[in-house]
């Protein structure tokens, strides 16, 4: 096993806070543009969202940059990088103005890093100066289905079944750098007689989803709102039956050592352990609750309660580098083993929405706790005739990134939304800006209100996507 196939553990590593991130994967520049809010995963509010009045297009200018190089995704190539490869995969489908823009330092490390031609003197890679702690984890599981309607009222009530599946893949991966090693990076001055480790821990889930749930619409009583068709208290459960099909578990150590001189000694090296498996089972509940009276939304919801899946069959393989000085990117891989069965359980998401969408002002806001910790996503909307200005801002995984963009109508039909985006999907956790485009086919029956975001994709579509 060569080092660059190794490297594949070690993209972790060299992975953000990204991975998986909500707004990175939406496919609405409205929305984008707006914080980000539509990427709630309160599954009432996707019930209300089925009457959106528009349907987005995203327009995958990102895909010329994940394309351009298809080398870099291959282990086996003398240009295989991981750094760039993970921070296409945060932002598959937008274009980033400034992601191409790695520094000399990260790019000779990682490729030395990979091809075992590390040099011994680190200050070779001054300024390449990683975040010490990296926390990457998410949840993309978008679901596809319908709802049968068993019972129905008076001013679209009713009561009805849902029954839906889809893919259901997580990934957490928490890492962390020597603060020793990102001080000589930094300053360009080696360390005699140091260690400086670089630690790993990265988990991943393939499963399907097989759900089955319940939707009801309660219509508001007399004195209530102003009666019209969005209006009333919406209510969703789902239960989700999992099924995994591949699990992947690497710890990872890439242990750094210098001499009386400060220079890199032969004996740094890495060690895998990897843990694998290909049959597992589990269960997951969502829960959620949205009401709309006249102009405002609100909605309250948590996903994942009780989420686990259990791995059956776990077989472990550790591979381990000697130098990584010496040139020699053979890794030595020892005999799998059988361990024993492992559970994995995700965070609770839970999320708090509120909007007021009119024809000329639109606002909303987003506040939850789960995956990397606190988020929140707020946006305003404005329209000046055919043209709507946007703006908003978010915070996950411990950063705030801006949102701008805008809106212009081509048609009665047809409109153009973009959105530029900070975001933090490098190694350095710097802010780098995307650009976000879309084709939104409004609907005929009514022009999209103002402000008014596809608040998530519905049940019967993708876009639950859940970390950053």
């Amino acid at each position: 096993m060569r080092i660059r196939a190794g490297a594949l553990g070690v993209f972790a590593v060299l992975a953000t806070a990204a991975t998986a991130g909500a707004q990175d994967w939406s496919f609405d520049a409205r929305d984008i543009a707006m914080g980000g809010v539509g990427t709630t995963g309160n599954i009432s509010t996707k019930m209300i969202s089925e009457q959106r009045d528009y349907t987005s297009i995203v327009l995958p200018f990102g895909l010329i940059q994940v394309f351009q190089n298809l080398n870099i995704y291959n282990p086996d190539s003398k240009d295989f990088d991981p750094v760039r490869a993970i921070e296409y995969a945060a932002s598959p489908m937008h274009y980033g103005l400034t992601r191409e823009q790695t520094n000399t330092g990260e790019d000779l490390f990682v490729s030395d890093l990979r091809n075992a031609t590390l040099s011994r003197d680190l200050t070779r890679y001054k300024g390449f100066v990683p975040a010490s702690d990296l926390l990457a984890e998410g949840l993309a599981a978008p679901n596809f289905g319908g709802t049968i309607k068993l019972y129905k009222g008076k001013r679209g009530s009713f009561q009805g079944i849902y029954v839906g599946g889809g893919p259901y893949l997580s990934v957490r991966s928490d890492s962390t750098f020597s603060p020793a090693l990102i001080g000589v990076l930094s300053t360009g001055v080696n360390v005699a007689n140091a260690q400086f480790p670089i630690n790993n821990a990265d988990e991943g889930q393939v499963a399907v989803a097989i759900t089955g749930g319940y939707r009801g619409r309660f219509a508001w009583g007399p004195g209530i709102g102003t009666g019209t068709a969005r209006e009333g208290l919406y209510i969703a459960a789902n239960y989700n039956y999992l099924r995994g099909f591949e699990y992947e578990n690497d710890a990872m150590s890439i242990a750094l050592q210098t001499d009386a001189s400060g220079l890199l000694v032969n004996a740094s090296n890495i060690v895998i352990d990897r843990r694998h498996a290909t049959e597992g089972r589990g269960y997951s509940v969502d829960l959620g609750v949205g009401a709309v009276i006249s102009r405002w939304e609100f909605g309250v919801g948590a996903n994942g309660l009780g989420n686990r899946i259990d791995w059956s069959g776990v077989q472990r393989t550790t591979y381990s580098l000697p130098s990584l000085t010496s040139g020699n990117s053979n890794f030595i891989t020892s005999s799998s083993v059988a361990v024993a069965d492992t559970r994995v359980e995700l965070p609770v998401e839970y999320r708090g929405n509120i909007g007021y969408y009119s024809n000329v002002w639109g606002a909303a806001a987003e506040v939850g706790h789960g995956y990397g910790g606190v988020s929140f996503h707020a946006g305003l909307e404005r329209r000046f005739g055919p043209v709507e200005l946007r703006g908003g801002a978010r915070y996950s995984f411990e950063r705030w990134n801006p949102t701008t963009g805008i809106g212009l109508d081509l048609s009665r039909r047809v409109s153009i939304d973009l959105a530029v985006y900070g975001m933090n999907a490098n190694i350095e956790r710097t802010r780098w800006t995307s650009v976000a485009a879309s084709i939104r086919i409004n609907h005929l029956k009514g022009r999209a209100p103002a402000g008014g975001p596809d608040q998530a994709s519905d049940d019967k579509g993708p876009g639950d996507v859940k970390g950053r």
